[in-house]
């Protein structure tokens, strides 16, 4: 962290509380608690977390930019696929974890003057501070379009239509095992000279044994397990009557995920537009992520009795729902051509997010094939 800038006094005193409610809560649970636990208060603790407080996350003035704040093509995009979910089987968006509220208003525009309108869009946020900005985007850029917005503190007990997450599974908190000659070993988080500390320790039988004892890993490897993601699909999957689940996130189908080169995992923090690898660098300041399962989240679904029904890279979805033909609409005189262009090669180029960035539907009662992953599926690898 030496080369990254130097919170202020204020923001550093943030970290420092935070720092003291989870090393309360290793004292609490016996001077040991898991990585997930860790992941779970660092990003969600009420008021503290970093996805919980009130720093500015997404954009140039935040940590990291996401693809709905790189262009408002991206979400003109993705309403030509919502279009077609919700001609097909009636019903709403809801979309999960909405960020700053930007993919939400332009998604929203473009699908008011397609007519092609949701008589809801819901948002589930649990950050009290990231709902407020969300709101107030709305209220400065589309007043007209807040009637048909609210936002939820629990999924629905039932929904018809499309559910979004964008760049939402990689922020679910994960386990971390390691994989030796003594077998799996998990490691956890202890709380040492007023810092924190990793500790492994033998794993235990359970559903976490389980999942790791399926990996195809030899030696020492060390690795996350996300278990929250095909929870999370197969609570969606329960109340999902008809329609689609449409998550965008950077991440591997299982046979490239867990590759002898990934040996020390994927986990990795951000910090003010700079990556780096110690989650217990500040706390509530800093970003955690984990690369997503694609496999798993797949398996999760059709074990529910969803249909997959599409996984494709990030470039290949944006293409088939005619992005390029929405550049094409602006003139190429016209100034904003080129951010747009600059934007779309950052989107779709391979060394950029077009194939790191995947794109995975499931679905109910969903026949006609989705626009996306109209050529290049690669559901075949999962």
């Amino acid at each position: 962290m030496s080369a990254t800038p130097s919170p202020d006094p204020t923001a550093l005193a943030h970290s420092q509380a935070l720092s003291r409610h989870i090393a309360a809560a290793i004292e609490r649970a016996g001077g040991w608690i898991d990585f997930a636990a860790y992941m779970e208060l660092a990003l969600y603790a009420p008021g503290l977390g970093y996805y919980s407080a009130g720093a500015q996350k997404f954009g140039g003035a935040g940590d990291f930019v996401t693809a709905p704040e790189l262009s408002p093509l991206f979400a003109q995009a993705l309403a030509r696929q919502a279009a077609q979910v919700l001609v097909e089987c009636g019903g709403d968006i809801l979309e999960l974890g909405a960020g700053s509220g930007r993919l939400a208003v332009d998604m929203l525009r473009t699908l008011s003057l397609d007519a092609a309108l949701p008589e809801r869009y819901s948002i589930l946020e649990l950050s009290a501070d990231l709902r407020q900005r969300q709101r107030a985007l709305f209220e400065r850029e589309a007043p007209e379009l807040l009637p048909c917005v609210q936002w939820l503190d629990v999924l629905p007990e039932r929904f018809t239509g499309l559910v979004l997450g964008n760049e939402v599974l990689d922020a679910l908190p994960v386990h971390w095992v390691r994989h030796g000659d003594a077998g799996w070993r998990e490691r956890g988080v202890a709380h040492h000279d007023g810092g924190f500390a990793w500790q492994e320790r033998p794993l235990a039988e359970g559903p976490l044994f389980d999942a790791a004892s399926a990996l195809p890993v030899d030696g020492d490897y060390l690795t996350e397990i996300d278990l929250a993601a095909p929870a999370l699909i197969r609570s969606l999957a329960a109340r999902l009557d008809r329609g689609a689940l449409l998550f965008i996130d950077y991440g591997f189908p299982r046979s490239e995920y867990f590759h002898p080169q990934r040996s020390e995992g994927t986990l990795m923090c951000h910090y003010r537009h700079r990556a780096h690898a110690d989650p217990f660098a500040l706390p509530g300041l800093t970003d955690i992520t984990a690369h997503v399962d694609f496999t798993a989240v797949a398996e999760a679904g059709v074990e529910s009795g969803l249909a997959l029904l599409g996984y494709t890279s990030q470039a290949n979805f944006l293409i088939a729902c005619g992005i390029t033909d929405l550049l094409r609409g602006l003139a190429p005189n016209d100034p904003a051509y080129m951010r747009q262009a600059a934007a779309l090669q950052k989107l779709m180029s391979p060394a950029e997010m077009g194939e790191l960035f995947k794109a995975i539907a499931l679905g109910k009662g969903v026949d006609t094939p989705l626009l996306g992953f109209a050529y290049g599926d690669r559901s075949h690898t999962l």
